[in-house]
């Protein structure tokens, strides 16, 4: 009987061991469903490759569209009408300016404007004695010979004025703006000294065309070309773009920068685009060969390699290494490793690659 007791109560905890394996089997069988119905996966397929390149820059004046006010005469500046930032309307008094240069100037335009008079009075005087007989042609011709002379004296030293400015008298001079547009330089106050080998008094754009200047390195010149089509966004302007297109690239590289510059011309009327701002153009080039393409979310980086985790027929899964050829925003495009068609997993992928790395 002893014998018996221990014989059934061996064999009922037996029974009771396979009961809980069993329980414990089929708990990871639903587990391993569940974790199987979360595996999401997309298909390999073939695209055009769209390639993206983000380069950095700055807002530039058109330098087509800048004046530098550098004076011709020694001299002090009387008075100052203007501060840096202003904006200035073409014709727009700018400055006076006094000095002994002018003032010669203007005392030439006196005497050759006096003589121009004293000629005319002497043609007319010529033109009466000759309808009277009293004067020979040869005379009268000399007669009209001095007042073209005197009057070609005179527009020229008036001339000679404009360049400087507008005649105020005195030895003063105004200064005009030359153009349209912003004082983006002043290097000028009232009483300043007024020198001919000195810097620019001033410094006038017109901001309604603008350059972006992009930094382009050496790695990318097989990327960039005349007439891309490039968006431009800026911190200032959060969630805006700007649309243009690169309009020169140089063939120089900076000495200084080590880059080469591409130019983009902006229409800037505006004015939302300043001079100094920093930017980022970003280039996009789409190829005519096409290339498997899957989400870069999918890729695995590991040992300085990447990889990819393949869903195979029975719910099978394979690490399968890949070499890339490029990507663009979420999509990367292979050189070798995939063919089209294969199913990649995109949700769980880490923690499949970590199981089968390990057995």
């Amino acid at each position: 009987m002893i014998i018996m007791a221990v014989v059934c109560a061996a064999f009922l905890t037996s029974c009771s061991g396979n009961n809980d394996n069993n329980r414990k089997q089929n708990d990871e069988e639903k587990l391993n469903q569940s974790f199987l119905d979360n595996v999401k996966t997309v298909k390999a397929s073939p695209d055009s490759q769209n390639e993206e390149l983000v380069l950095t820059g700055k807002v530039e004046y058109d330098p087509d569209k800048v004046i530098n006010y550098i004076p011709l005469v020694n001299g002090i500046a009387d008075r100052t009408y203007f501060s840096s930032g202003d904006k200035v309307q073409k014709g727009q008094a700018l400055m006076d300016i006094r000095s002994s240069e002018l003032s010669s100037i203007q005392s030439d335009a006196v005497s050759a404007e006096s003589e121009l008079k004293i000629a005319r009075r002497e043609l007319q005087t010529a033109q009466s004695l000759y309808d009277d007989n009293m004067l020979s042609e040869r005379e009268l011709l000399e007669a009209q010979a001095r007042v073209k002379q005197a009057g070609a004296a005179f527009r020229k030293i008036r001339a000679d004025i404009e360049v400087h400015g507008t005649d105020k008298g005195d030895g003063k001079f105004t200064i005009k703006s030359p153009m349209t547009g912003f004082i983006i330089r002043k290097n000028i106050s009232t009483g300043s000294t007024v020198s001919t080998d000195g810097e620019a008094l001033f410094t006038v754009a017109d901001l309604s065309t603008v350059w972006i200047i992009a930094n382009v390195y050496a790695g990318n010149l097989q990327f960039i070309k005349e007439g891309m089509e490039v968006t431009i966004t800026t911190l200032s302007y959060p969630g805006e773009i700007f649309h243009g297109k690169v309009a020169a690239l140089s063939q120089i590289f900076d000495p200084e920068e080590k880059v080469l510059k591409a130019r983009i011309v902006m229409d800037n009327k505006d004015l939302r685009l300043k001079p100094g701002m920093s930017v980022a153009i970003k280039l996009k080039n789409k190829t005519s060969e096409q290339f498997i393409a899957i989400p870069s979310d999918a890729l695995i980086f590991d040992d300085d390699q990447y990889f990819v985790i393949v869903k195979e027929p029975g719910d099978k899964f394979r690490i399968r290494k890949v070499t890339l050829r490029g990507h663009n925003n979420k999509t990367t495009y292979m050189a070798s490793g995939l063919s089209s068609g294969d199913d990649i997993v995109v949700s769980n992928q880490l923690l499949i690659y970590t199981g089968l790395k390990e057995k």
